[in-house]
């Protein structure tokens, strides 16, 4: 018997040879991303472009079960490739010590029939959710937190991740900051690993369109179709110094001693609370920055209230 033989019991011979062809961009190689990957090679895919700019830390190990204590120190685009190639010797892998930008976002999803994102950053979230929609290809996003997490698919056939969350979270809070649960973190990273298969497999009913929230602290998991929810109107793009356009205003929102380099030199700073009392051209665009996207995200929703709409945000963690 084949290797993949009690999968194609479910999903047929022509539905293998389908993931045999596919091409998925994957977006991170930690916690979501390594049962992503594991599932995804173990699968049959046949070729993964990975990008994570990381390296392997020890106080990984607990949730990132690919690695080993070996592997510490080691980048982890490097360190995942090495042992998928093991565990699927005829996965073609690219792996990149690299953080994904919005300049390159585009080509990237072009190249891809699938995008699953496990990069734990808004900010790549819709940087992936607006490349996405704009070529047409599915996005897998996911995220989790303590004993939460969540999967949705998103764009291809289905509305965008700003159709579901048009809006930032309060807290810029990530498992570094609030913790995570092992566990919890597989079983998402799971979930994001077999709604993209249902989708590569062409599996029905579909799942596009459908988010899958798992909470372990109630033992409570639940699902709901998001299908025909309008996009929003309001739509800031997150860019970077290779997207800025000549007259463009750069705020940098960082104070000096968090960030002593701004994104360019010639950006002034502010503090988010007062950049509606900055003297902005309305005739040009404004630019945001700071570190995850989520004081950009507020400042720009004060302009929007005054009544400055040409507006793009700028996160470091995604630059």
């Amino acid at each position: 018997m084949s290797r993949h033989a009690r999968q194609e019991m479910i999903i047929g011979a022509a539905a293998q040879a389908r993931l045999a062809a596919s091409h998925v961009l994957m977006i991170g190689a930690g916690g979501l991303g390594v049962p992503v990957l594991q599932y995804l090679a173990g699968a049959g895919i046949g070729r993964i472009t990975l990008l994570d700019p990381d390296h392997v830390e020890e106080s990984n190990l607990h949730r990132q079960v690919l690695y080993r204590m070996d592997d510490i120190g080691a980048p982890k685009a490097e360190a995942a490739a090495r042992h998928l190639r093991a565990l699927a010797p005829a996965l073609d892998i690219t792996a990149e010590l690299a953080t994904l930008t919005p300049s390159r976002a585009p080509d990237l999803v072009a190249g891809a029939d699938l995008v699953v994102d496990g990069a734990d950053s808004f900010a790549v979230s819709y940087i992936l959710s607006d490349a996405c929609l704009a070529a047409g290809t599915p996005l897998v996003s996911g995220s989790v937190l303590g004993a939460r997490g969540y999967a949705g698919m998103y764009c291809g056939d289905a509305p965008s991740l700003r159709a579901v969350f048009p809006d930032l979270p309060q807290t810029a809070a990530t498992c570094a900051t609030a913790g995570v649960l092992g566990p919890v973190v597989g079983m998402t990273g799971t979930l994001c690993a077999q709604l993209a298969l249902a989708h590569l497999a062409g599996q029905e009913p579909r799942p596009a369109g459908r988010l899958v929230t798992l909470d372990m602290e109630s033992y409570a998991p639940s699902s709901f179709s998001f299908l025909g929810a309008p996009e929003p109107n309001q739509r800031w793009p997150f860019i970077d110094a290779g997207l800025l356009r000549d007259g463009d205003q750069m705020v940098e929102l960082r104070p000096e001693a968090e960030a002593p380099t701004p994104f360019v030199p010639q950006a002034r700073r502010a503090r988010p609370e007062a950049v509606t009392e900055l003297a902005l051209d309305p005739a040009r665009r404004v630019v945001l920055g700071c570190q995850t996207g989520l004081r950009s995200w507020r400042a720009a929703r004060a302009l929007a209230e005054a009544g400055r709409y040409d507006i793009a945000l700028c996160a470091a963690v995604a630059a």
